[in-house]
């Protein structure tokens, strides 16, 4: 059976992976998802590796930023580690995170959370069923998870 591994954060203050799960579940019935919750951040990389070793060929992260400095090069280590893993393994990797800092008000935040935690999902779903090619169509048309597409430059 096909899986698909899903981690996240306790340390996230929206629950994303359920959100991307509605998506998984309805768009690829027959995959078996296995989900792993860690503490943070910093945290994906190793829990991502434990996915994979499970048997999971493709894995979707989503991490929850802080607003601090700290919080920020917990992101770029976390991140560093994401690539090198699918790198290493050959694995789709698709990292998603939210930024603390990145609306003015909790409401804002949740509704960037859960439109970029389906919109990656979605993403996710396209190449496992349309290959390598499924985003092709896609390139230079300023799509973007969590905001309104801006569209292309003329």
């Amino acid at each position: 059976m096909k899986c698909v591994g899903i981690v996240d954060t306790t340390f996230a203050r929206v629950d994303m992976a359920k959100y991307a799960l509605e998506v998984i579940e309805k768009e690829l019935p027959g995959y078996r998802v296995l989900r792993h919750t860690v503490p943070g951040i910093k945290d994906l990389p190793g829990a991502a590796r434990r996915i994979i070793d499970m048997g999971c060929d493709s894995i979707i992260t989503f991490g929850w930023v802080g607003a601090k400095p700290v919080d920020k090069y917990s992101y770029i280590a976390s991140s560093m580690g994401l690539i090198m893993l699918g790198v290493l393994t050959g694995k789709l990797i698709i990292d998603v995170t939210v930024h603390e800092d990145e609306a003015e008000t909790p409401e804002e935040l949740k509704r960037i959370a859960v439109h970029r935690a389906r919109a990656h999902a979605k993403n996710l779903v396209d190449i496992i069923k349309g290959g390598l090619q499924a985003l092709t169509p896609k390139a230079g048309m300023g799509v973007r998870q969590g905001y309104p597409d801006v569209g292309p430059i003329p």
